[in-house]
Protein backbone atom coordinates (compact mmCIF):
# COMPACT_ATOMS: atom_id res chain seq x y z
CA UNK A 1 0.00 0.00 0.00
CA UNK A 2 1.17 3.38 -0.79
CA UNK A 3 -0.52 4.78 2.85
CA UNK A 4 2.87 3.44 4.70
CA UNK A 5 5.95 5.01 2.52
CA UNK A 6 3.57 8.02 2.45
CA UNK A 7 3.49 7.94 6.40
CA UNK A 8 7.38 7.18 6.63
CA UNK A 9 7.93 10.61 4.67
CA UNK A 10 5.84 12.24 6.97
CA UNK A 11 7.39 11.10 10.17
CA UNK A 12 11.18 11.73 8.51
CA UNK A 13 9.64 15.48 8.48
CA UNK A 14 8.60 15.70 11.92
CA UNK A 15 9.07 18.79 13.92
CA UNK A 16 7.70 18.45 17.20
CA UNK A 17 7.87 22.15 18.04
CA UNK A 18 5.64 22.93 14.94
CA UNK A 19 3.59 19.81 16.20
CA UNK A 20 2.60 21.82 19.36
CA UNK A 21 1.62 24.71 18.22
CA UNK A 22 -0.62 22.64 14.72
CA UNK A 23 -2.26 21.15 17.83
CA UNK A 24 -3.31 24.20 19.54
CA UNK A 25 -4.77 26.13 16.28
CA UNK A 26 -7.13 22.80 15.45
CA UNK A 27 -8.49 21.35 18.05
CA UNK A 28 -11.03 19.50 16.68
CA UNK A 29 -8.87 16.92 16.05
CA UNK A 30 -6.99 14.51 18.45
CA UNK A 31 -3.42 15.44 19.12
CA UNK A 32 -1.88 12.32 18.30
CA UNK A 33 -2.65 12.40 14.91
CA UNK A 34 -1.03 15.82 13.92
CA UNK A 35 2.59 14.30 12.82
CA UNK A 36 4.28 18.09 12.87
CA UNK A 37 5.44 19.01 9.13
CA UNK A 38 5.77 22.08 7.83
CA UNK A 39 3.06 23.20 5.44
CA UNK A 40 5.68 23.80 2.39
CA UNK A 41 6.70 20.65 2.95
CA UNK A 42 3.65 19.31 2.44
CA UNK A 43 3.31 20.83 -0.70
CA UNK A 44 6.63 19.86 -2.08
CA UNK A 45 5.53 16.43 -1.00
CA UNK A 46 2.07 16.83 -2.67
CA UNK A 47 4.04 17.86 -5.92
CA UNK A 48 5.74 14.37 -6.19
CA UNK A 49 3.22 12.30 -5.09
CA UNK A 50 0.86 13.60 -7.56
CA UNK A 51 3.12 12.42 -10.43
CA UNK A 52 2.94 8.84 -8.80
CA UNK A 53 1.04 6.36 -11.40
CA UNK A 54 -0.50 4.30 -8.18
CA UNK A 55 -1.26 8.03 -6.06
CA UNK A 56 -5.03 6.24 -6.40
CA UNK A 57 -4.44 3.57 -3.62
CA UNK A 58 -3.37 6.73 -1.42
CA UNK A 59 -6.28 8.89 -2.41
CA UNK A 60 -9.20 6.21 -2.41
CA UNK A 61 -7.84 4.87 1.00
CA UNK A 62 -9.84 6.50 3.87
CA UNK A 63 -10.11 7.82 6.07
CA UNK A 64 -6.26 8.70 6.61
CA UNK A 65 -4.88 8.30 9.95
CA UNK A 66 -3.04 11.74 10.04
CA UNK A 67 -4.02 15.32 9.66
CA UNK A 68 -0.67 15.76 7.38
CA UNK A 69 -2.64 13.03 5.07
CA UNK A 70 -5.24 14.79 5.18
CA UNK A 71 -3.31 17.77 4.00
CA UNK A 72 -1.71 15.94 1.47
CA UNK A 73 -4.82 14.69 -0.07
CA UNK A 74 -6.31 18.29 -0.08
CA UNK A 75 -3.08 19.82 -1.95
CA UNK A 76 -3.28 17.17 -4.30
CA UNK A 77 -6.85 17.36 -5.74
CA UNK A 78 -6.36 21.04 -5.35
CA UNK A 79 -3.58 20.51 -8.45
CA UNK A 80 -5.73 18.55 -10.28
CA UNK A 81 -6.21 19.90 -13.76
CA UNK A 82 -9.13 17.79 -15.25
CA UNK A 83 -12.50 19.38 -13.77
CA UNK A 84 -14.21 15.94 -14.15
CA UNK A 85 -11.91 13.94 -11.91
CA UNK A 86 -10.99 16.76 -9.47
CA UNK A 87 -14.90 16.81 -8.87
CA UNK A 88 -14.89 13.39 -8.41
CA UNK A 89 -12.34 13.35 -5.83
CA UNK A 90 -13.84 16.25 -3.93
CA UNK A 91 -16.63 14.01 -3.42
CA UNK A 92 -14.99 11.51 -1.86
CA UNK A 93 -12.85 13.43 0.42
CA UNK A 94 -15.33 16.40 1.47
CA UNK A 95 -17.02 13.99 3.79
CA UNK A 96 -13.63 12.40 5.57
CA UNK A 97 -12.52 16.26 6.30
CA UNK A 98 -12.43 16.77 10.15
CA UNK A 99 -10.64 20.28 10.78
CA UNK A 100 -10.89 23.82 9.50
CA UNK A 101 -7.18 23.56 8.48
CA UNK A 102 -7.66 21.33 5.41
CA UNK A 103 -10.94 22.28 4.75
CA UNK A 104 -9.71 26.00 3.64
CA UNK A 105 -6.72 24.77 2.03
CA UNK A 106 -8.37 22.79 -0.28
CA UNK A 107 -8.79 24.83 -2.98
CA UNK A 108 -8.54 23.28 -6.71
CA UNK A 109 -7.47 26.20 -9.05
CA UNK A 110 -9.29 24.43 -11.66
CA UNK A 111 -12.99 25.24 -10.14
CA UNK A 112 -12.41 29.10 -11.06
CA UNK A 113 -13.00 28.00 -14.94
CA UNK A 114 -15.89 26.20 -14.15
CA UNK A 115 -17.97 28.08 -12.19
CA UNK A 116 -21.28 27.92 -14.23
CA UNK A 117 -21.26 23.82 -13.70
CA UNK A 118 -19.88 24.16 -10.06
CA UNK A 119 -22.97 26.05 -8.79
CA UNK A 120 -25.17 23.21 -8.68
CA UNK A 121 -22.78 20.97 -6.49
CA UNK A 122 -22.40 24.60 -4.08
CA UNK A 123 -25.74 24.14 -3.45
CA UNK A 124 -26.00 20.54 -2.52
CA UNK A 125 -23.31 20.66 -0.49
CA UNK A 126 -24.75 23.73 1.36
CA UNK A 127 -27.46 21.10 2.62
CA UNK A 128 -24.85 18.63 3.95
CA UNK A 129 -24.93 17.71 7.44
CA UNK A 130 -21.16 17.26 7.75
CA UNK A 131 -20.18 20.72 8.87
CA UNK A 132 -16.83 20.65 6.61
CA UNK A 133 -18.66 20.32 3.64
CA UNK A 134 -20.87 22.90 4.30
CA UNK A 135 -17.95 25.21 5.04
CA UNK A 136 -16.15 24.43 1.76
CA UNK A 137 -19.39 25.37 0.11
CA UNK A 138 -18.92 28.94 1.68
CA UNK A 139 -15.49 29.27 1.00
CA UNK A 140 -16.41 28.46 -2.52
CA UNK A 141 -18.90 31.23 -3.02
CA UNK A 142 -16.75 33.42 -1.29
CA UNK A 143 -13.76 32.77 -3.59
CA UNK A 144 -15.62 32.90 -7.38
CA UNK A 145 -18.42 34.84 -6.74
CA UNK A 146 -18.50 37.72 -5.22
CA UNK A 147 -17.06 39.64 -8.32
CA UNK A 148 -17.66 39.18 -11.38
CA UNK A 149 -19.93 35.95 -10.98
CA UNK A 150 -21.94 37.53 -8.10
CA UNK A 151 -25.35 37.17 -8.11
CA UNK A 152 -27.65 38.52 -4.86
CA UNK A 153 -29.37 35.31 -4.34
CA UNK A 154 -26.09 33.62 -3.38
CA UNK A 155 -26.29 36.04 -0.46
CA UNK A 156 -29.70 34.41 0.46
CA UNK A 157 -28.23 31.22 0.32
CA UNK A 158 -25.68 31.80 3.51
CA UNK A 159 -28.00 33.90 5.27
CA UNK A 160 -30.40 30.80 5.57
CA UNK A 161 -27.85 28.59 7.09
CA UNK A 162 -28.65 28.15 10.52
CA UNK A 163 -25.81 26.05 12.44
CA UNK A 164 -24.78 25.81 16.16
CA UNK A 165 -21.34 24.23 14.38
CA UNK A 166 -18.62 26.77 15.41
CA UNK A 167 -16.61 26.54 12.06
CA UNK A 168 -20.05 27.02 9.89
CA UNK A 169 -20.78 30.46 11.82
CA UNK A 170 -17.33 31.50 11.52
CA UNK A 171 -17.29 30.78 7.62
CA UNK A 172 -20.56 32.78 7.83
CA UNK A 173 -18.82 35.23 9.07
CA UNK A 174 -15.89 35.80 7.31
CA UNK A 175 -18.57 35.30 4.07
CA UNK A 176 -20.22 38.37 4.75
CA UNK A 177 -17.53 40.33 5.66
CA UNK A 178 -15.82 39.56 2.39
CA UNK A 179 -19.18 40.50 0.41
CA UNK A 180 -19.34 43.69 2.41
CA UNK A 181 -16.10 44.52 1.10
CA UNK A 182 -16.79 43.31 -2.50
CA UNK A 183 -21.00 43.94 -2.83
CA UNK A 184 -21.91 46.23 -0.15
CA UNK A 185 -24.88 47.88 -1.40
CA UNK A 186 -26.02 44.62 -1.72
CA UNK A 187 -24.89 42.73 1.53
CA UNK A 188 -25.60 45.43 3.88
CA UNK A 189 -29.38 44.65 4.11
CA UNK A 190 -28.34 41.34 5.67
CA UNK A 191 -27.28 43.20 9.03
CA UNK A 192 -29.85 46.01 9.05
CA UNK A 193 -32.55 43.91 8.66
CA UNK A 194 -31.00 41.32 10.81
CA UNK A 195 -30.95 38.66 8.87
CA UNK A 196 -28.11 36.72 10.28
CA UNK A 197 -28.07 35.01 13.98
CA UNK A 198 -26.85 37.37 16.76
CA UNK A 199 -23.72 35.70 17.23
CA UNK A 200 -22.62 35.58 13.49
CA UNK A 201 -24.15 39.43 12.99
CA UNK A 202 -21.44 40.24 15.71
CA UNK A 203 -18.62 38.45 14.05
CA UNK A 204 -19.50 39.39 10.62
CA UNK A 205 -19.39 43.53 11.70
CA UNK A 206 -15.88 42.68 13.96
CA UNK A 207 -14.23 40.99 10.63
CA UNK A 208 -15.29 43.85 8.89
CA UNK A 209 -14.68 46.91 10.74
CA UNK A 210 -10.78 45.08 10.89
CA UNK A 211 -10.65 44.99 7.27
CA UNK A 212 -9.06 47.10 5.31
CA UNK A 213 -11.01 47.06 2.21
CA UNK A 214 -14.00 48.36 4.07
CA UNK A 215 -13.92 52.78 4.47
CA UNK A 216 -13.94 54.17 7.19
CA UNK A 217 -17.17 55.32 6.28
CA UNK A 218 -18.69 52.20 6.26
CA UNK A 219 -16.88 50.93 9.57
CA UNK A 220 -18.79 53.95 11.43
CA UNK A 221 -22.21 52.99 10.26
CA UNK A 222 -21.39 49.21 10.82
CA UNK A 223 -20.81 50.07 14.71
CA UNK A 224 -24.20 51.61 14.63
CA UNK A 225 -25.53 47.93 13.76
CA UNK A 226 -24.25 46.33 16.65
CA UNK A 227 -26.72 44.00 18.46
Amino acid sequence: MLATPIQDQLFAQKDEAYAVFQRKLIPTISPETVIGVRTPLLRSLAKQLAKEENIGEFLHTLPHSFFEENQLHAFIVAGMRNYELCMTELERFLPYIDNWATCDQLSPTVLKKHTTELLDNIRRWLDSSHPYTVRFAIGMLMRYYLDDAFEPKYLEWVATIRSEEFYIRMMIAWYFATALAKQYDATIPYLENKELDAWTHRKTIQKAVESFRITDEQKIYLRTLKR
